[in-house]
């Protein structure tokens, strides 16, 4: 039996489990948390400590509906977030998936746990109440051959890179070249993501860089709501909510600063440009 705080999932009558990091708890890593076999239902818990986790990683196993995969922060005493920092991070030797230059905590993309089709793809996933920082070039980290490796520019705190049905939520993103970056391949987009509740700011670079955001989204069916954008980095020229989705809601956000603060182009994907609501996209409540 899978260790942990078990309880009944009983949408599937399977069991989940719990999985608790930090001081005191069972797992003292985040790599120590079973990655490559998390069913649905299970949770990840990370607790809150003084110092930050300097750790990196996948996300690419799936949930269902009723029961999702749930990686959630657990604040500390005054409500401070766990801080997961990508700046000398460490990625678990037992996961192997490429892009690891490209963020963080990565969802999707992944020879172990082995994606073998769009079916396997990360589902039903939901990321909440942590605080992710540095993945910003020329910052290194140890990959999964425990080699050093240096971020690419267009990295970013949170890389979806393929995935449905995620959600972002009670997170802090700062200090990155992306706060959030979402990806879509031209025959099978990244769908149905919501972005909630987050403090994402202090992205992008400097020297009047205009190619990193606090946000640079593409899928089919993206919401925005009750997020607070603020300013990014000092004298960057990138824009605040850059997104490239079909059916994009933006409803009731605070955005601030950025060459643009609201940027809505034309998708990269032609999975993309084919959904029926590609020409729609609502933009309400905010400010």
């Amino acid at each position: 039996m899978r260790s942990g705080i078990l309880a009944l999932a009983l949408c599937t009558g399977a069991m989940a489990a719990t999985y608790e990091i930090g001081p005191g708890r069972a797992l003292q890593s985040i790599g120590a948390a079973p990655w490559t076999t998390l069913q649905p239902g299970d949770i990840v818990l990370i607790h809150w400590r003084p110092e930050p986790y300097k750790e990196k990683w996948v996300i690419a196993r799936t949930g269902t509906m009723n029961a999702p995969l749930i990686i959630r922060g657990v604040p500390g005493p005054q409500g401070q977030l766990p801080v997961i920092d990508g700046a000398g991070a460490v990625t678990p030797r037992n996961l192997d998936f490429w892009n690891q230059e490209r963020g963080v905590i990565k969802v999707g993309g992944s020879r172990v746990p082995r994606e073998d089709s769009p079916a396997s793809y990360p589902s039903y996933v939901v990321i909440e109440n942590l605080e992710v920082k540095g993945a910003r070039a020329p910052t290194q980290f140890l990959s999964t051959t425990g080699g050093q490796a240096g971020y690419e520019f267009n990295a970013a705190g949170i890389y979806i890179e393929r995935g449905r049905n995620i959600t972002i939520r009670g997170c802090w993103l700062h200090d990155n070249g992306n706060g959030l970056f979402i990806g879509s391949d031209r025959v099978n987009p990244t769908t149905d993501i919501l972005i909630e509740r987050n403090r994402v700011d202090s992205n992008g670079y400097g020297g009047r860089n205009p190619e990193q955001h606090n946000t640079y989204t593409e899928a089919a069916r993206i919401t925005y709501q009750y997020n607070y954008f603020g300013p990014l980095t000092r004298e960057s020229e990138g824009s605040n909510l850059k997104d490239r989705s079909a059916g994009t809601v933006v409803r009731y956000n605070w955005i601030e600063g950025g060459n643009r603060q609201l940027d809505l182009v034309e998708a990269g994907s032609d999975a993309i440009m084919r959904d029926p609501r590609y020409n729609e996209a609502f933009v309400y409540g905010t400010c």
